[in-house]
């Protein structure tokens, strides 16, 4: 869709103009007061135009607003060693970057550089980004014809999707582990990119099963590949830890960050390496940027980070998360077109599908019910197969929320 003169793609088309936007609702072009239920796709985690956030900013932009690539900015250097403090100790070291996609290319790139191996292994229909080498990884292949041939030596295989049984789960997980062995053997992977154990940049909100990111990490160890595990989604306390990282407790090789990071207040990224990752190793990835890290986006990320670390939302998110995904269940456990309700924290996914034995899922019904909660103030975005992707900014009130569920239920139970 073009709107305004600006070029919306299919997945994320234009759907309102942002009047005004504050904590956990969002005002429309006509003046409709909506509860937000997207958080921006994880972004606005401590709610829309945080005030401390965007003190910050203006604080900042008063002293200085750029610092070119070979510069340092004393704000930069700030961040740099908060968010050291809050990683694991041997993520001690940021490539600056400007979004998750260039996050993400850039730990493929030092990837390859500290490996010198080419491969590297993703999971169908996952969200990395949209350049070459992030939709080699997780685009649906149909979805990258006209721009074909994307990277041959990048491997896509499929997620080990939790079915929600624990004692299924386990030969999933075994099965999974069998595959992604064989892959591994050969040594000729630099590295596997996943998310920490949801799939939450792509729509579906799958959730693997209890291990995974575990199993992963033990057997990229073991045959010399590295771990890149991508927190643009699942950082800042968005799935019940302030990294998801935390869940399973594990330290990968690199990790990814972005959306969050800011709290939507400026455009940056980063990727956490260890110092494994030397001089020469960086410099042959080339991974340096014009706008990456500008001293305004460090500032809000600062406020950000510090926010986060005072007030545990991460705690908040994981009590709350529980407590949707449990009404949300029992309100509509009898209706015909619900699929599954899964997720981690305050990362939910609703699936909708057209009968109860082909469990296809039912994109049409879907739809009408995002537009049916649209009316009635409540504010969601449809992600394809049949999902709702349901992410409150962390801090919304327990009323709220509660507002939110009872458009959502009556939306689903309205609609044919």
């Amino acid at each position: 869709m073009i709107k305004n003169h600006i070029i919306y793609s299919n997945f994320c088309d234009w759907t309102l103009t942002l009047k005004k936007a504050k904590d956990s609702f969002i005002w429309n072009e006509k003046g409709q007061k909506l509860i937000d239920f997207t958080s921006g796709w994880n972004v606005t985690n401590l709610g829309w135009n945080n005030v401390e956030v965007n003190e910050a900013i203006i604080k900042q932009a008063k002293k200085n607003t750029y610092a070119s690539m070979w510069m340092n900015d004393e704000i930069q250097s700030k961040y740099a060693n908060e968010l050291a403090h809050a990683l694991p100790k041997p993520l001690n070291l940021f490539v600056r970057a400007t979004g998750g996609t260039d996050a993400n290319e850039k730990a493929m790139l030092l990837a390859r550089s500290l490996t010198k191996r080419k491969k590297i292994i993703g999971f169908r229909d996952t969200y990395h980004g949209h350049s070459f080498g992030t939709i080699s990884i997780g685009y649906r292949p149909e979805y990258t014809l006209d721009v074909a041939p994307v990277v041959p030596e990048f491997i896509k295989v499929n997620f080990p999707k939790s079915s929600g049984n624990a004692q299924k789960d386990e030969t999933i997980l075994e099965q999974f582990t069998i595959q992604l062995k064989k892959l591994l053997a050969a040594e000729d992977i630099a590295a596997v990119i996943t998310e920490a154990g949801i799939i939450s940049g792509w729509g579906s909100t799958f959730v693997a099963p209890k291990g995974y990111v575990k199993t992963v990490r033990n057997l990229t160890q073991k045959y010399g590949t590295l771990l890149i595990l991508d927190e643009v989604g699942t950082g800042f306390s968005r799935c019940g830890k302030l990294f998801g990282m935390e869940i399973e407790n594990v330290v990968p090789d690199m990790t990814t960050f972005a959306k969050g990071m800011s709290n939507g207040a400026a455009a940056i990224g980063a990727v956490a390496v260890s110092s494994r990752f030397d001089e020469k190793v960086l410099t042959a990835a080339k991974t340096h940027s014009t706008f990456g890290w500008t001293p305004v986006a460090c500032a809000a990320s600062l406020k950000t980070l510090q926010i986060h670390k005072r007030d545990r939302p991460w705690e908040k998110s994981l009590k709350d998360g529980n407590y949707l995904m449990t009404e949300l269940k029992e309100q509509l456990k009898s209706h015909p077109k619900l699929g599954e309700i899964q997720g981690l924290g305050m990362e939910i996914g609703i699936t909708f599908v057209k009968n109860n034995k082909s469990k296809l899922p039912d994109d049409e019904f879907t739809m009408k019910v995002v537009t049916e909660a649209y009316k009635n103030g409540l504010y969601m975005y449809f992600g394809g197969d049949g999902n709702i992707q349901i992410m409150p900014p962390l801090t919304t009130p327990k009323k709220v929320l509660n507002e939110g569920i009872e458009i959502l239920v009556a939306a689903v139970k309205s609609v044919s």
